[in-house]
């Protein structure tokens, strides 16, 4: 008897207690509930319109991608330490630091307003819109635009970065920082943006046709020709050729470094080239992103094994930085042309991609032009190609006039607006680096480059303990030395035009 009074007692506060509310929060949420209803009135409830809906959309998803691309700063500077000697990796770093730094402060006064001056650009070479913050709201509502001006400032300056960061890795290891600053501040404030409206201003290349959805030749080509002018000026590294003219390997210290920092570029491209089509909100703006997203993955793991097999084949082993770079330059040869490109034409631009890259490392040392990360091949040579590419491959074929130009239209519109990019960029660069030598800002002296850049220029080491862990790691060179056991002279022997 006394059990089943028990069961019944312990089932009634069962029942009492469920009948309570669990806890405050669940107070809580029944009052914000009435709350709710309450304020919905007789009206109902209240939602939002489906512009302000996609305005929240696309402002979002475009500082998740301009996110992404700020942190493929993290991956140029993982590979370009990782390709190069330790005694340089501090240096590489602050410099990459800088170009973000610089380029931030520098396209918020002048390069915004260069790249996009209104409606003022059409048909013109050069515009100067303002400065961003004095004309650009950062309270845009729904209704005014398709997103935020803030997201679209964040998303272009990651951009103008990304085109700067890129001469890093060709002039690593004997470039004055002081130089390099000057430089980093001109081809953001000035080169890079002047470029970029010509295309994504409304400028007189987006008016002739010009095609480039994510900035193969805007972005890379412009980084890439600067990079080549900035590797022609100032030469070679001391020891990377002997007196001769024989190639000496200047192997980079950390595989694993440059390894992970091709991975984080290429996630990082997912905010490059789907992050491009700059309005997400929709079914087909979604399945056009996603598909952006596939055609880039595909044109990378093209490029990537088909440099792995030429390297295979040519030095009898697979190379993992020529492999590297193939996926880096299968990326970058998608870039103008993601979005309306097959997928069989997106593995033949991976395929080229892989090709160019390989024999542009091969072309420039047999030129003897030092460039230690192969700047020029992946950014310069498969930015071009990618340019190009879009004229054979591409399926939005332009109007001018009411009138499709037809694909042999296409091509030649293609090749000639990547030509002026091009030369746009080389010349300009190639001056600025002739004037940075004239001032005694370019290189640094010979002594000073055998020490090492961390040490002279920051007074800091990148290891303290050294790469491999060793209490004082490694012990200095006597001057010279091991460049007279090889026949090479301590002083360049190229020293740059």
């Amino acid at each position: 008897m006394f059990q089943r009074h028990w069961l019944l007692s312990a089932m009634l506060a069962l029942v009492v207690f469920g009948t309570l509310p669990a806890s405050a929060q669940e107070t809580v949420d029944v009052t914000a509930a009435a709350d709710v209803a309450a304020d919905a009135g007789a009206d109902g409830p209240q939602y939002y319109e489906k512009a302000e809906i996609n305005y929240t959309i696309n402002t979002l998803i475009m500082f998740i991608c301009a996110v992404l691309v700020l942190f493929m700063q993290a991956g140029f500077a993982m590979v370009e330490v990782g390709f190069n000697a330790s005694k340089n990796a501090v240096n590489i770093l602050f410099k990459n630091l800088m170009d973000l730094s610089i380029g931030v402060m520098l396209f918020m006064l002048v390069g915004y307003g260069l790249m996009y001056p209104g409606d003022d650009a059409a048909g013109k070479w050069f515009v100067f819109g303002g400065i961003w913050g004095e004309r650009d709201s950062t309270e845009t509502v729904a209704g005014l635009g398709d997103y935020s001006a803030a997201a679209d400032f964040l998303f272009q300056v990651a951009f103008a970065a990304t085109a700067a960061t890129i001469v890093s890795g060709a002039v690593a290891g004997r470039m004055k920082f002081i130089g390099y600053l000057a430089y980093s501040a001109i081809i953001t404030a000035f080169v890079y943006p002047i470029s970029g409206m010509w295309k994504w201003g409304g400028g007189a290349l987006a008016e002739a046709g010009f095609a480039d959805f994510a900035g193969s030749v805007v972005v890379h080509a412009v980084g890439g020709f600067a990079g080549l002018a900035g590797a022609i000026v100032l030469g070679p590294r001391i020891g990377r050729y002997t007196r001769d003219g024989k190639s000496v390997p200047m192997l980079g210290h950390n595989m694993p470094m440059a390894a992970l920092g091709v991975f984080i570029l290429w996630v990082g491209w997912y905010g490059f080239n789907p992050g491009s089509q700059l309005k997400y909100s929709g079914a087909a703006n979604a399945e056009l992103t996603t598909y952006i997203g596939v055609t880039t993955t595909l044109s990378a793991a093209v490029g990537c094994f088909t440099a792995m097999v030429l390297s295979w084949v040519s030095f009898k082993k697979p190379d993992l930085s020529m492999a590297l770079n193939g996926a880096l330059a299968g990326l970058v040869g998608i870039t103008a042309n993601c979005d309306q490109v097959s997928l069989m034409s997106a593995g033949t631009i991976g395929l080229v991609s892989g090709c160019l890259v390989f024999g542009g490392i091969i072309l420039l040392d047999r030129l003897k032009i030092d460039d230690p990360v192969g700047a020029f091949p992946v950014h310069g040579i498969c930015g071009a190609w990618g340019g190009i590419a879009t004229g054979i491959f591409g399926t939005a074929i332009p109007e001018i006039a009411g009138e499709s130009v037809g694909r042999i239209g296409y091509v030649l519109i293609q090749l000639k607006s990547t030509g002026i990019v091009c030369a746009w960029s080389f010349v300009t660069m190639f001056t600025l680096f002739q004037i940075l030598k004239a001032l005694d800002l370019l290189r640094v002296p010979a002594e000073e480059e055998i020490e090492g850049l961390d040490m002279v220029e920051h007074g800091m080491p990148a290891y303290p303990a050294g790469p491999t862990g060793g209490m004082g790691g490694p012990l200095p060179l006597p001057s010279g030395t091991i460049y007279a056991n090889m026949g090479v002279s301590p002083v360049p022997a190229h020293k740059g035009v």
